[in-house]
């Protein structure tokens, strides 16, 4: 056994035994699988401003979950710290809520494992190294920030990082453990000219250790944010209307990540909720558009040697030139839908049970240069860099706020805009891709996915597409 098998046991004395005599409490009433989900994580945050170590925190966090599925049905409860009768507690409500409302269809059984990957092999994390290198880390980005431009009025720098040990044990023998680092860094500048205030925002990180910022410094996006302010002030009002839009490489992606791969997590499909449901072997978008979900590039956030289920992740083709291929699906939804699991079951913390989501979700590159793709457009708008947005599962319905923004003009990128976004269709929009960029880009690392409450890291990317139509929010006429 290594050091990362015996955590749980010498520090915490959860033994094997243990952690069956908790699957035996959890299935006395019936039911067809129980999991165990045990979590201890450890993370710390500093936020820089004014120049100054502003606020710090540290926290532990100690918990299992445990989950009873009996045919549709799914028990969960949870329990705060690792005491055996507190665990047992837990176990036997969620056995209760299980049983509850009967089990009248098949028994659900998890899907057989693989062979677990090593994609992050960082041999001492961030979180666990002492606070002088991640205060240096801090004040390089300020500095750097501040020199950019003396319109740079206010700078904040925040480092994040956690690690966190899981432990899942199932009623049907499997045992995986693993040691998840986790690091955000992300510098956000306020520019002024003395009429109007801008903010710009740059971050990255992953499943990585202090050696990725060799690769990309803190200098780095201390400079990128202090640029996308500065450019805001000089920005016009954007354009509104219908007109091709060309999307940037990397993350743009997340448009693709919400207005499409939401709709592609099976429990969604399963219900028939989404706008894909029952549309397998369907043409959905153009045949320049293959979509995949890969939870297992080395380093990235959305990464995982395995999900919160003990299924390792894969490489899943959502989308095969235009055909939907398949969902994402976690051990319930996968024998529910008579699938496999693809490695996409997962949840925030021991506090909540697993659903089917994302890892790292993107499009596949295609033959197209930019500078063919920026060509191709008279008029329209590039879209750099994404805000928020919003999407509606059923309909597909989105609404996308663009972060950096340009006119194209006779084939060429020309002054920067603000205030735009886009306003369209999830399956509609990739009916509409008309050319694919050469070059795929990942984004840096920063995504956290939100749905049913929880929180996890996701990854998004794309090459630069051409989207012959959507319909552009601004606050003036294309005429003007």
């Amino acid at each position: 056994m290594n050091d990362l098998e015996t955590f749980f046991s010498d520090r915490f004395g959860v033994s094997n035994e243990i952690q069956e005599r908790l699957l035996s409490i959890a299935l006395a009433r019936g039911g067809d699988y129980a999991d165990l989900y045990f979590e201890y994580r450890i993370k710390d945050t500093f936020s820089f401003e004014e120049s100054i170590l502003k606020n710090s925190s540290s926290t532990v966090m100690i918990g299992v979950g445990i989950r009873v599925l009996a045919g549709e049905n799914t028990g969960y409860a949870y329990a705060e710290g690792f005491d055996e009768d507190d665990i047992s507690k837990a176990a036997r409500a969620a056995g209760a809520i299980a049983l509850a409302g009967g089990a009248a269809s098949p028994p659900i059984q998890a899907g057989a494992r693989r062979t677990a990957q090593n994609l992050y092999p960082v041999a001492r994390p961030i979180a666990e190294l002492e606070l002088g290198p991640k205060i240096r880390l801090l004040e390089e980005a300020d500095r750097a920030a501040r020199r950019y431009d003396p319109r740079i009025a206010e700078v904040r720098a925040v480092l994040s990082n956690e690690t966190k040990r899981i432990l899942v044990r199932s009623s049907e023998g499997a045992s995986v453990f693993d040691s998840q680092p986790l690091t955000v860094f992300q510098v956000s500048c306020i520019a002024s000219d003395g009429k109007q205030l801008q903010v710009g925002i740059k971050g990255g990180g992953g499943r990585v250790g202090l050696d990725f910022f060799d690769f990309r410094s803190p200098s780095y996006f201390a400079r990128e944010a202090a640029r996308r302010a500065v450019l805001l002030l000089q920005a016009e009002e954007a354009p509104a209307g219908p007109m091709p839009v060309v999307l940037g490489s990397g993350w743009p992606g997340i448009l693709l990540h919400e207005a499409i791969g939401h709709g592609l997590e099976a429990d969604f499909n399963r219900k028939g909720l989404s706008a894909f449901s029952g549309r397998i072997g369907e043409k959905v978008a153009s045949e320049l558009c293959t979509v995949v979900d890969d939870g297992t590039l080395p380093f990235r956030r959305g990464s995982l040697n395995f999900d919160d289920e003990g299924n390792p992740t894969e490489r899943t083709v959502l989308i095969e030139k235009g055909i939907l291929r398949g969902y994402m699906h976690d051990v319930l939804s996968a024998k529910l839908m008579h699938a496999e699991p693809t490695g996409n079951g997962r949840r925030e913390s021991y506090a909540f049970a697993p659903l089917p989501r994302m890892t790292n979700t993107f499009m596949l590159a295609g033959r197209d240069t930019e500078e063919e793709i920026l060509r191709s457009v008279s008029r329209g708008l590039y879209a750099a860099s994404f805000g928020g947005g919003q999407v509606d599962i059923t309909s597909g319905k989105f609404v996308f706020t663009a972060s950096e923004a340009y006119l194209i003009e006779g084939g060429r990128v020309t002054v920067p805009v603000k205030g735009a976004t886009l306003i369209g269709n999830g399956p509609d929009i990739l009916t509409r891709v008309s050319m694919v960029g050469h070059e795929l880009q990942l984004d840096e690392g920063v995504g956290t996915c939100g749905k049913a409450g929880q929180n996890v890291p996701v990854g998004v990317g794309m090459p630069m597409i051409r989207v012959d139509e959507i319909t552009v929010g601004g606050t003036r006429s294309q005429a003007q």
